[in-house]
């Protein structure tokens, strides 16, 4: 067993689980703890309960990473007699860092959502809510070959050039420019009034357009002619990302009653509930694990029979009722517990010198009771 730093686990888990894809309501990333800290043991857990915290103490581990974040909401005390703050507290005391990659993880590639797609067989898989870069601009400019590293530097430092994870993109090519200068001007390249026809650059780049003003404006200070010519086009929003949830086909149809069996027996849940005729057939699935009973309508839209999820509350179960779309109910737990343990098989093979389990302890607190 070697050590490795938790700020090399946290690159990986944001390689992983791009912090980009989380809900903007969210809390995500490292919570509590110092990124230069060595560990050896990493223990994932849905959520940071009294039993897991418990059982991270006990075995050493140095990092949790859980699910749901150990603080939601900003707090103005750290007490330990305080329900809210009581386990991080005694979490900081025992030196464990927790960090949570939350609704990132639902959604990445290999993540949450995709883990249930491939339990339960799914073909054709997309996103169910598919997800849309910010609102941008293509900017293209000319100029001298000469200005064009330093036209293109100042875009970037600008906020130019960003696409996905990647920065300082352009794309640059060679062609003929030609200009006459009127009396009064003052032109770089020739001479007032004279037909000019010179090697120029065109440079394009992706500008979001909040930072369009700030990115014209570097651009004509770093460019050597007298009137710069610059077009910025509108860009349409297109997909971008994995997208929040997901849908796919079963490769047979079945009864909405069999499908819900098969979830039950998939997942490990003890038991499912379900809105729908049960004889009804259905095939094409929408997910969203945990609370994701709000993407009724998104799943409705998208033209699926059912939607999978882990809760539901009774007024949107009476309206897949009445719009006539299937609702399957698995439990929060059942639904995303699967893919804490995914997430440490994962860890496992990306720190092999690192000793990392799923927590042994974590349970559902919802139990079956049946009345005989």
């Amino acid at each position: 067993m070697g050590l490795v730093a938790i700020s090399e686990v946290m690159s990986w888990l944001e390689n992983f689980a791009p912090r980009e894809l989380a809900e903007s309501w969210d809390n995500v990333g490292l919570l509590m703890g110092d990124p230069t800290t060595l560990i050896s043991k990493v223990m994932t857990c849905l959520t940071v309960t009294s039993d897991s915290a418990d059982e991270a103490i006990n075995n050493g581990v140095g990092l949790i990473v859980t699910h749901h974040p150990i603080m939601f909401k900003p707090v103005q005390s750290l007490r330990a007699d305080s329900l809210t703050t009581k386990l991080p507290w005694r979490l900081a005391r025992a030196g464990i860092a927790v960090y949570s990659p939350h609704t990132a993880l639902d959604n990445c590639v290999g993540g949450i959502n995709d883990g249930l797609t491939s339990r339960l067989g799914l073909v054709e898989v997309g996103p169910l809510r598919p997800t849309h870069r910010s609102p941008c601009s293509k900017i293209i400019t000319f100029s001298p070959e000469t200005d064009r590293v330093n036209i293109l530097s100042a875009a970037f430092a600008a906020g130019a050039g960003r696409i996905g994870l990647y920065d300082e993109c352009s794309f640059s090519s060679t062609g003929q420019g030609t200009f006459r200068g009127r009396p009064g001007s003052n032109p770089t390249v020739g001479e007032t009034g004279r037909f000019e026809e010179v090697v120029e650059s065109r440079m394009e780049l992706i500008c979001p357009n909040d930072r369009i003003a700030d990115v014209l404006t570097a651009i004509r200070r770093a460019h050597s002619y007298e009137e710069v010519p610059i077009d910025v086009i509108a860009l349409s929003p297109v997909p971008s990302g994995p997208g929040i949830g997901r849908l796919g086909s079963l490769t047979s149809p079945m009864s909405i009653g069999d499908f819900a069996s098969l979830v039950a027996l998939r997942l490990g849940a003890p038991a499912t509930q379900f809105v729908g005729n049960p004889a009804r057939i259905v095939q094409r699935i929408a997910i969203c694990c945990g609370a994701g009973d709000d993407f009724l309508a998104d799943a409705r839209r998208a033209g699926a029979d059912v939607l999978l999820t882990g809760e539901a509350r009774f007024h949107r179960a009476c309206e897949a009722y009445e719009l006539g779309v299937g609702l399957v109910v698995a439990g929060h737990y059942a639904t995303e517990r699967p893919g804490v343990e995914d997430l440490a098989d994962r860890l496992r093979l990306a720190f092999p010198v690192l000793e990392i389990r799923a927590s042994c302890h974590e349970f559902d607190p919802l139990r079956l009771h049946n009345v005989r």
